[in-house]
């Protein structure tokens, strides 16, 4: 994730480099450091800089980094024509890389030849079947086409090898809350959770889906999820609150009086009730005669 200092030092010299100010290479490298996609100006200004010759010559070795640079922002620009030329240069200088084969790949993809381009990454994977970007570019390919069994199917092949790649799980769990498998996506931000304890989203999330899901335990669940988001944001997730909300007033329909913890439930519902009237007193006012109805329809008030 870029830093708020990373990404304040990008634009500036974005602006120097749109205002004629150079530092064009300087931006490319930070673009590239950063993993960040401006993938027009790194067209424009990756071009500039390889139709002059002086200025190419000078970069030595990392003159390559740019040709396959500015060839991947051609793809994402759909400039296919100038994408072919650079990966022609990169395969001639380097005849036997497997990078290069990677970005062959991906422009089959950007072209739509997507039977020549699954052949090319099956290919891939025989030499590396332990490449990360192949295997992610297979479940991309899925999701370009609308196949979203298929983008399951190669994310589920993905996570087998690479259970450590959070962002994989999270891609899994949306996928499965898209086509209302609660149940799966619940067992991704469990895996989630797991790893990063501490992440208010992935327990919101998880505390959404059980609630969803319903039953008694599943809400009880929910309610504890929903808590634990207000305790690390500080109790400054309104989402959180309005949670625990509809779970306590679910509990006690549920339960019909068998819930043992009937004075704990009703502090925490004074709690979460005054905690939202203070929050909309601040930030809206004019609909707290709103939240004000919604409480008492959970039979929620401070």
């Amino acid at each position: 994730m870029v830093s708020k200092t990373e990404e304040a030092q990008l634009n500036r010299l974005e602006s120097q480099v749109d205002n004629g100010g150079g530092g064009a290479w300087e931006y490319l490298c930070l673009v590239r450091k950063l993993k960040v996609r401006r993938s027009e100006k790194v067209l424009k200004y990756g071009m500039s800089i390889l139709n002059d010759l002086s200025k190419r010559s000078s970069l030595g070795p990392e003159e390559w980094t740019l040709y396959e640079q500015v060839a991947l922002a051609a793809m994402d620009c759909q400039c296919l024509d100038v994408a072919k030329d650079l990966i022609k240069l990169l395969r001639k200088a380097f005849p036997e890389s497997k990078r290069v084969g990677k970005l062959e790949a991906m422009l089959l993809e950007a072209k739509g030849s997507w039977a020549e381009a699954e052949k090319a990454y099956s290919s891939l994977l025989e030499d590396s079947p332990l490449d990360q970007v192949v295997h992610k570019r297979r479940v991309a390919m899925a999701k370009a086409q609308g196949d979203t069994s298929g983008a399951i199917e190669w994310l589920n092949k993905y996570l087998e090898i690479f259970m450590a790649d959070n962002d994989a799980w999270r891609e899994l769990a949306e996928i499965y809350v898209s086509l209302q498998m609660y149940k799966q996506a619940a067992f991704c931000y469990e895996e989630l959770i797991l790893a990063q304890p501490t992440v208010p989203l992935y327990h919101l999330a998880y505390a959404d889906i059980l609630y969803t899901l319903g039953g008694l335990e599943n809400i009880q669940t929910a309610k504890k999820y929903y808590a634990s988001v207000i305790d690390l944001t500080g109790g400054k997730n309104i989402r959180a609150l309005f949670g625990i909300s509809l779970c306590t007033s679910a509990i006690a329909q549920l339960a019909k009086g068998r819930n043992k913890e009937d004075k704990e439930t009703s502090e925490l519902q004074s709690l979460v009730a005054t905690a939202l009237e203070k929050d909309y007193k601040q930030r809206a006012p004019d609909k707290l005669s709103l939240l004000t109805i919604a409480l008492k329809n959970l039979k929620v008030s401070s």
